[in-house]
């Protein structure tokens, strides 16, 4: 196992910084000499907080460290070093690597191409189809509550004179199948749109968005990063043509991804990287093997256990929703409560202002938001197109429960958000106002 082959090499070590580090199989010890507490960026909490942000990213599963150490310690080859063993034992794990990811989607090996993120995948499908085919086809469509690498990529194409549709959603964050037709003109090049939402987890119809590209010979892309891996994705039954899919969304390693590519009918790409012609000549750069081999590691641990952390995490939706419920008022789910991925509950909390939410909960790691956007003061953009009134998606909160998360993290973080809500409106005259019975929204506010 890797992990016994790094920890034996670390005892040879004499260097207590190389003896603190702790493997996959290793349990962390604890630094006796260390103050009591962290402060970090001004913040000073008791210890490490609870982890409720899995839409931000996830903890890698020790059995894909596992699988990626031999990679990095014996292993080392270049995948691409076509003369000796190290380069065709790389090889051979990155072609493992891409058959287990084609394996939880549905597809060929010979359609998926390694990139560094879905952000990556996200550009080269944007801006690689449309660049490809722009003597004959001009417009996008997309909608408004894509993720930002999404919606730039199509700001930077209407500054080349492409034209882009940005659909609206529904109050449930749901696009309407009408209005997504008539949208569709002769020049369509390209339809995007996500599989689940990165903030408010709602689910799209991939299959009928599906057929109807199918139906007008447009090319599909969808960015379904926040839902590989997690709920079951086909590419065939979707018949999407291009799929951006990322690796630490998925208990994988940071800094790799995917693009899933169709063969029949051949969507073709101009690549956004010029180099070696790596990957088919569409992602240029050398492969990174224990990357990948994490990516392929994380996949065929999702597409084995995928319903039971399924059902799992619905559960503890269930617990973390019901208990905060019970004893608040004022709290509303954002999106669709039917059609959306469990593990992510994006609440808005009334008379509280979610900035003074989000610090007060210093004990529990939650975002506002999507991590990518997250600094901006400004409302969800998501949000706002939802039609969610700017004072409630100001207190938007995103839970985000994962496969390592447990009962007890759950019950906790009830604990400490019921209780900072309870403080802030304490302090807030609008909830005052409104337990008395008052209707806020009808008062004529003057100006001084």
């Amino acid at each position: 196992m890797a992990s016994k082959l790094l920890s034996t090499a670390l005892r040879r070590r004499s260097s207590p910084l190389l003896r603190s580090f702790s493997t996959a199989a290793a349990a962390v010890a604890h630094d006796s000499s260390e103050p009591s507490g962290i402060s970090i960026k001004g913040v000073k909490i008791a210890g490490r907080p609870l982890y409720l942000d899995m839409q931000a990213t996830s903890p890698v599963d020790p059995r894909v460290l596992d699988a990626m150490l031999p990679y990095y310690l014996s292993q080392f080859g270049n995948p691409h070093s076509r003369t000796h063993l190290y380069g065709w034992e790389s090889d051979a794990a990155v072609e493992l690597a891409r058959s287990q990811v084609a394996s939880l989607i549905n597809a060929s090996p010979k359609e998926i191409v390694f990139t560094s993120g879905a952000t990556e995948s996200n550009n080269i499908s944007v801006k690689g189809v449309m660049h490809f085919y722009k003597e004959k086809k001009r417009h996008v469509i997309t909608t408004q509550t894509e993720h930002k690498c999404v919606l730039d990529s199509c700001r930077h194409l209407q500054q080349e004179g492409f034209d882009v549709t940005y659909l609206p959603v529904n109050s449930d964050g749901i696009i309407d199948l009408d209005t997504f037709r008539s949208a569709i003109r002769p020049d369509t090049g390209l339809v995007s749109v996500m599989t689940v939402n990165n903030e408010i987890g709602v689910i799209q119809p991939m299959e009928e968005i599906g057929r109807i590209c199918r139906e007008r010979n447009i090319p599909f892309h969808t960015d379904a990063a926040q839902a590989v891996g997690k709920i079951p994705i086909d590419v065939e039954k979707m018949n999407v043509s291009l799929m951006s899919i990322s690796a630490h969304k998925i208990y994988g390693p940071k800094g790799v991804g995917a693009l899933y590519m169709r063969r029949r009918p051949r969507i073709r790409v101009e690549p956004q990287m010029s180099g070696g012609g790596q990957e088919r000549g569409i992602r240029s750069g050398t492969v990174p093997t224990p990357l990948v081999v994490g990516m392929g590691a994380a996949c065929e641990v999702a597409k084995k256990e995928m319903e039971y952390d399924e059902k799992r995490i619905c559960k503890l939706q269930e617990r973390l929703l019901s208990g905060i419920r019970a004893r608040l008022d004022g709290v509303v789910v954002n999106g669709s409560e039917e059609r959306r991925y469990a593990g992510n509950l994006n609440l808005s909390f009334a008379y509280v202002e979610g900035e003074s939410l989000l610090m007060g909960l210093k004990e529990v790691a939650v975002s506002s938001g999507s991590a990518c956007t997250s600094a901006s003061l400004e409302p969800s953009y998501v949000l706002r197109a939802l039609g969610v009134d700017e004072d409630m998606a100001h207190t938007s909160i995103r839970f985000g429960i994962g496969r390592f998360t447990t009962e007890e993290e759950v019950d906790r973080a009830v604990e400490l958000t019921v209780r900072q809500v309870e403080k802030l409106r304490e302090m807030s005259p609008l909830y005052e106002m409104v337990k008395e019975g008052i209707d806020i929204k009808n008062i004529q506010w003057s100006q001084h």
